[in-house]
């Protein structure tokens, strides 16, 4: 080996040894700087994949092109779920690309108007008086072994999920959906429609164990007669919130007797800390507003029973209701001077509020 290659070889062997140095003294910044590089290229990847995956899905959480849980529901290209039998089949008669029932008879068109971010829309929906005579005729009482005696849950949970009702009111839930692929804003929308139907109580009666009673309706029936008294009104919102994908529970005050909805949401945000935010059914009304004052100066003091319908998603961080609801507590309570009347005419354009609420 001449002195030159010798000498090549060792400056060769200098510069390996001055790099392996390099790298153990920086080690860590090094494995640090790789680290951040390869997060960014995840991010950037999948981060439009997730944005790519959310443009592709329906109302419902279906994937384009895909059939939906709700039978016979196509969530086509466009995002919109379409009646689509000849695709997704149906255990009920098809007629077309609908699936009918034998209830479907004597068709109404009826509109359920609501107001969205001081928009005041509608959804034309048509129901069914073959169904709604189908519910009238149904047993009110609840039977069990062994002597047991059904709750006021049990009640409920008769009529909020009873199977023939469920199969013409999800098509409402589909409306919905179809409007809007944010969750929050179809919560919105479902909670407005249900504030809007007006509050009346039915002029029939029920027999009970030889008595008389005031006839209570399933959710459907609100719909189709267009009224309801709070625990109707209460039981057809904790529907549609349940189909919707939300924690929803129903609050029932026995001193006050009244019943309204609780959904899921932040605890600093939910009604008495119980993990829901209250939700008046009786009129419009901002969600989490639980200082309400009805007619006749009436208030909610008792503490409610808490009827639990559905777990699911929570309302998130961002709940612009929870601060405007704080705004008309104060205004309600005297508390708020400066701008008051302004601050009163958005919250009610942007709610569509009245000036009071009806107990029953």
């Amino acid at each position: 080996m001449t002195d030159k290659n010798k000498k090549d070889d060792d400056d060769k062997n200098v510069g390996i040894e001055k790099i392996t140095l390099f790298f153990k003294e920086h080690e860590f910044f090094i494995v640090l700087l790789l680290s951040i590089i390869v997060l960014i290229f995840l991010v950037m990847f999948f981060g439009s994949s997730v944005q790519i995956s959310e443009l592709e899905k329906c109302g419902d959480g279906s994937f384009y092109e895909s059939c939906s849980i709700v039978k016979p529901y196509y969530c086509n290209s466009q995002g919109f779920l379409n009646e689509n039998a000849s695709t997704c089949s149906c255990s009920d008669r098809v007629n077309g690309d609908s699936c009918n029932t034998a209830l479907q008879t004597g068709a109404k068109i009826i509109t359920l108007n609501y107001t969205l971010k001081g928009e005041e829309k509608n959804i034309e929906f048509t129901a069914y008086s073959g169904l709604v005579n189908y519910l009238s005729i149904l047993p009110k009482t609840i039977f069990y072994e062994n002597s047991g005696v059904p709750i006021r849950g049990d009640f409920i949970f008769k009529k909020i999920n009873q199977e023939e009702q469920r199969k013409l009111l999800m098509p409402l839930v589909i409306e919905i959906q179809n409007l809007t692929n944010d969750k929050q804003e179809q919560v919105r929308i479902a909670i407005s429609i249900v504030q809007n139907i007006p509050y009346g109580a039915s002029n029939k009666t029920s027999s009970f164990f030889g008595g008389s009673t005031n006839y209570s309706r399933y959710p459907y029936e609100v719909l189709y007669d267009g009224a309801g008294i709070c625990g109707e009104k209460s039981q057809l919102l904790a529907f549609l919130l349940r189909e919707i994908g939300y924690g929803t529970v129903i609050f029932h005050y026995q001193l006050e007797n009244h019943e309204a909805v609780g959904i899921e949401c932040p605890t600093e945000y939910s009604h008495k800390e119980t993990g829901y935010c209250f939700v008046e059914t009786t009129g419009s009304s901002i969600i989490s507003d639980d200082s309400i004052i009805y007619a006749g100066g009436a208030k909610l003091t008792s503490e409610p029973e808490i009827i639990l319908i559905s777990t699911g998603d929570s309302l998130g961080d961002d709940l612009k209701e929870y601060s405007d609801a704080k705004t008309m507590e104060k205004i309600r309570d005297g508390k708020l001077i400066f701008f008051r009347n302004s601050k009163l005419e958005k919250l009610k354009e942007r709610y569509g509020l009245i000036e009071e609420y009806n107990i029953g």
